[in-house]
């Protein structure tokens, strides 16, 4: 059975992440707000959470899931080599609606699906996402709905979706931005974006000093 807790209240708030805390601590799913859309998210080193993810969305190992973090510096354990080009981006935009696939550290215990050495990170702009990506760490997050179905931007959308599949919904009001990320892969020779969405094609550019057209994906 799952519980929904209003996070616009402080003590549903203060509720609510103990539970999610202690949730995803026990291998559980947890549906969350972000600043793009609601994620259902798992501890990232919990291979099994992460499956029982990718079941609850009715996806493959094909699509491994993006990874939460909660400050700029969470990166550095993460990553296999952090380029300017992914620091400026991240001093840009982060916390904010910009993904960035890089190369993951070759030491890192964890299985996000068919990930071919790379990982999607992001930080959100929210501050309950935030909170609990600071009490619990890096968190595998994908958007929380069915494959093929609309990514959910409020709670009730979520819910109506998953159902059981998490165990503790934490509800932020509806998504402020209400359409995913804009994911920009710093794994090749020059940037490219992968998908446009809540940050603008020019403005990555403007950051890296090139022009919008370079950054299409080919």
């Amino acid at each position: 059975m799952s519980t929904v807790y209003d996070c616009g209240l402080p003590d549903s708030r203060s509720a609510g992440l103990s539970a999610a805390k202690n949730a995803l601590k026990a291998g559980r799913l947890v549906v969350l707000p972000t600043d793009t859309l609601y994620g259902i998210g798992a501890d990232a080193f919990d291979s099994e959470a992460v499956a029982a993810l990718l079941r609850a969305k009715g996806r493959g190992r094909d699509m491994p899931v993006p990874v939460l973090v909660g400050s700029w510096n969470t990166i550095d354990g993460l990553v296999y080599s952090v380029r300017p080009q992914a620091r400026d981006l991240i001093r840009a935009f982060w916390p904010g609606g910009l993904s960035l696939v890089v190369e993951q550290a070759p030491s890192l215990a964890w299985d996000l699906g068919d990930t071919r050495g790379t990982v999607m990170l992001r930080m959100p702009l929210h501050p309950v996402a935030l909170e609990l990506l600071r009490e619990v760490g890096p968190l595998a997050v994908s958007s929380a709905n069915v494959s093929g179905r609309s990514p959910a931007t409020t709670v009730e959308e979520a819910r109506e979706q998953l159902g059981g599949s998490a165990s503790v919904y934490l509800d932020g009001g509806r998504a402020e931005q209400g359409q995913a990320s804009t994911i920009v892969d710093l794994t090749g020779a020059t940037p490219r974006i992968l998908r446009e969405g809540a940050v603008p094609t020019g403005d990555v550019a403007a950051v890296l000093g090139v022009t919008a057209e370079s950054l299409s994906a080919q």
